[in-house]
């Protein structure tokens, strides 16, 4: 069930981006759904081992580096999903840390409440 809730909150906020930033592409609800879940798998198993590589990278920049970690795997996600698009890679970026800003609320809100 908390699954389901993060994925739905995380889909809205992709559409809701998808209209605010240029160079974001996504055609409809399905879509954003289906990279949703995409960008859910690449969050839980790339990225760890990708902050942990980069883990000098990050000491050195005092973590901005992982900006670039967030707009990558914000990429590679639409790279893979069928209908969202990225063409900038300022939109990459600041995509990446919307929907990273936003889980990291939805994870203290659902871990403070129990769920529902």
């Amino acid at each position: 069930m908390l699954f389901l809730l993060r994925l739905l909150v995380t889909t809205v906020v992709i559409v809701i981006t998808a209209h605010v930033i240029p160079g974001l592409i996504v055609p409809d609800f399905i879509d954003a759904l289906i990279f949703g879940v995409i960008l859910g798998v690449i969050n839980s198993v790339i990225r760890p081992i990708l902050v942990f590589l980069t883990l000098p990278i990050s000491v050195v920049t005092l973590g901005l580096f992982t900006l670039v970690i967030n707009g990558f795997t914000f990429w590679l996600a639409a790279t893979i999903s069928y209908g969202v698009h990225v063409t900038t890679v300022e939109a990459a970026v600041i995509g990446g840390c919307i929907i990273w800003v936003t889980s990291l609320f939805t994870n203290r809100f659902i871990w403070k409440t129990g769920g529902f």
